[in-house]
């Protein structure tokens, strides 16, 4: 049995997919608020639990061989991204669970100060590091899914809003090569017990995305670049009402303000690893958007 969290999510939906197309035995962990009924008819086993509560994760894991850990957490991140993953893996050594798959975050060994997701999926690497476990922590770039709505928008108006400097480097990648590469680590020798960058085939320039639109839409970019110190701003401001959206937008802010990026090298180390070759982000999208 394989139990994934964040099972409705981007990535697990479709890593859910992948191991039901192999016929293997997956059981999700997913909110009774969420939308599984696709996971339900895929056969898969459905947990309804909260990742909040040590109970619910203590019961999910039982007869459990592997664990994928795949879920986000929005605004808290000691309670999920931290908190969560480490009685995952805790429950992973008194099940004698054989491979744990925990994707994390390209830099977040950067010691970003102000970016609690980062800083908290360190940690749980190297808890899970010192674990005695097998494990396969993947670090991806930005993700091609999160491109969709954006996509979708600039097809209505032309307009791609870009937050701070348009020369600050990225190599996303495709999600369902994402959800290959989390379902492979299962298996594949060379990803046991290994740190991996995880991004796409090219170095992109933030700029370049609303020029990927313009050919996939024939359509002409409207581009308004707005500082950061406008979210710096925003931050201060929301930080008056709610204290949790400020810390959130403290990991926001980091993503914006950085480059994330994979090496040539890293990407070639990674095909290798996992023997085949990366989409790239407008493949990704023209199949989505069916163009």
């Amino acid at each position: 049995m394989i139990l994934v969290t964040g099972a409705t999510g981007d990535i697990g939906r479709r890593v859910v997919r992948l191991l039901r197309q192999q016929q293997k035995s997956v059981r999700c962990f997913v909110r009774l608020t969420s939308h599984y009924s696709e996971l339900e008819h895929r056969g898969s086993d459905i947990f309804i639990g909260d990742l909040r509560e040590e109970k619910d994760i203590k019961k999910a894991c039982q007869g459990v061989k592997y664990i994928i850990s795949a879920h986000g957490s929005g605004n808290d991140a000691l309670s999920l991204d931290y908190r969560a993953n480490i009685e995952l893996i805790d429950q992973a050594k008194i099940q004698g669970v054989e491979h744990f798959v925990l994707i994390s975050v390209l830099g977040a060994e950067r010691g970003y100060e102000d970016a609690p997701v980062f800083k908290a999926k360190r940690a749980v690497e190297k808890y899970l590091q010192s674990s005695g476990l097998n494990y396969t922590i993947l670090r991806p770039s930005g993700l091609a899914s999160n491109l969709l709505p954006l996509a979708e928008r600039f097809r209505e108006t032309g307009l791609y809003l870009l937050i701070g400097d348009p020369k600050n480097r990225t190599s996303i990648i495709s999600t369902d090569d994402l959800a290959k590469i989390v379902v492979d680590s299962l298996t594949v020798t060379e990803a046991r017990n290994q740190i991996l960058p995880v991004g796409g085939p090219e170095i992109l320039l933030r700029e370049d995305i609303p020029k990927i639109f313009s050919r996939i839409f024939n359509k002409e970019p409207i581009i308004i670049n707005v500082p950061l110190f406008a979210v710096d701003g925003l931050r201060g401001v929301w930080g008056l009402f709610d204290s949790s959206a400020q810390t959130g937008l403290g990991t926001f802010r980091t993503l914006l303000a950085n480059e994330f990026y994979c090496t040539s090298e890293e990407n070639a180390n990674l095909e290798r690893i996992y023997n085949f070759q990366l989409e790239t982000v407008e493949n990704f999208l023209r199949r989505y958007l069916a163009i």
